[in-house]
């Protein structure tokens, strides 16, 4: 694969497909837990925010009408994005999506020292926490997209890729 007139070899960039593909079923599976649970809300997780914007988020988990649509935009955001990273569809603005939903999850909960949460913490270990670490991980999607190459973008013209980058060699 060539990005950026890079070449990559079929290793590299088969575990750079493998890490999308992943991160897409991550993202596609919790958006079907929530949307399939009609018990799950946000509502717990915004009202212990500790850290920064946690007034916003206590108010939105205080108002059942703002809760209700911020819920509905979470659970079907987690979908699309993890369709669109699955199928490498839009992976641009996939990858974009969930990284700014991902630094929302961190700014409400973040895993500092101090902070206690009654809901479960595992993998919180002082500032690194899961939702770091796959926030990472879509970073390096962005910087090394895949979906040109192997997905559905390649079918899509190129404004609606939101590929910056050369076209993608491999498999094309």
């Amino acid at each position: 694969m060539t990005i950026d007139g890079r070449e990559y070899t079929r290793f590299q960039t088969a575990v750079l497909v493998l890490l999308r593909i992943l991160v897409g079923w991550h993202f596609m599976y919790e958006g079907l837990a929530k949307i399939f649970n009609p018990y799950w809300t946000s509502a717990g997780y915004l009202a212990e925010s500790q850290w920064w914007f946690s007034g916003i988020f206590h108010t939105i988990a205080a108002h059942p009408t703002l809760l209700t649509v911020v819920d509905y935009v979470n659970a079907w955001g987690l979908l699309l994005i993890g369709l669109g990273l699955l199928f490498g569809l839009f992976t641009r603005t996939a990858t974009v999506a969930a990284l700014a939903l991902l630094l929302l999850y961190y700014i409400a909960a973040p895993p500092f020292v101090g902070y206690v949460y009654s809901m479960p913490t595992e993998g919180s270990y002082l500032i690194v926490n899961k939702v770091l670490i796959e926030m990472v991980a879509v970073a390096v999607l962005l910087a090394f997209p895949t979906g040109k190459a192997y997905g559905l973008d390649r079918f899509i013209g190129r404004p609606y890729a939101g590929d910056r980058t050369s076209l993608h060699q491999a498999g094309a």
